[in-house]
């Protein structure tokens, strides 16, 4: 990858959120349209995050992408289902 000036790598069906910089690589990840966990060291265990419809609702989503060829960042919208 050192040829390039930047490379973005996007994830998806992840379960947790994360935007990480290393050297040259961006990594993003979008929303989930699976139920999450709970932040790393939040929580009372393993397992998906509880409460009503439309407070679960909020952390589920999509993500898009608009690419255009040239030095322009990616065009990225987050939207969540609730």
């Amino acid at each position: 990858m050192k040829r390039f000036g930047s490379v973005t790598v996007l994830s998806g069906h992840i379960h947790q959120g994360l935007q990480k910089t290393e050297g040259q690589m961006t990594f993003r990840t979008a929303m989930s349209t699976a139920f999450l966990p709970p932040a790393p060291g939040q929580g009372p265990g393993p397992g998906p995050l509880q409460g009503s419809t439309e407070e679960v609702r909020r952390f589920l989503g999509l993500r898009s992408v608009t690419y255009s060829a040239g030095k322009e960042p990616l065009a990225m919208v987050d939207a969540t289902l609730g």
